[in-house]
């Protein structure tokens, strides 16, 4: 694993998913953590979200060696109500890297922001 790329434990400091949306149903307000996973090998990742109501795990998700998996909402509306904030985790038992992309179509006029993640390792 010495040619590995990515870590295993990411942190996405603020989640914020809005109350409205402007367009259609492709444009909705949304999260997204782009995922490359580039092991020979499938990589579990667990996600924790954190919240003022607690810490919760939200999601698991095995992606496929050699692939990149873009997990449209890091929490689902059941999760977590929209237009408050939270934080998450991703835990991964081989090396990821982790991009954090955020749509906000309350506008006509969208606004995409992306940020790779912070690593703890």
């Amino acid at each position: 694993m010495k040619d590995a790329i990515g870590k295993l434990r990411w942190a996405i400091a603020e989640g914020y998913i809005p109350q409205g949306s402007h367009g259609p149903q492709a444009m909705q307000s949304h999260e997204t953590a782009c995922i490359p996973n580039a092991n020979d090998s499938h990589a579990t990742v667990q996600i924790r979200i954190y919240s003022r109501t607690g810490t919760r795990p939200a999601h698991t998700h095995v992606h496929r060696p050699r692939w990149a998996n873009c997990a449209r909402a890091l929490r689902s509306r059941a999760d977590s109500a929209r237009a408050t904030g939270d934080a998450s985790t991703l835990e991964s038992d081989l090396p990821i890297v982790v991009q954090h992309t955020r749509l906000d179509s309350r506008q006509a006029e969208n606004a995409l922001m992306t940020t790779l993640a912070y690593s703890t390792d």
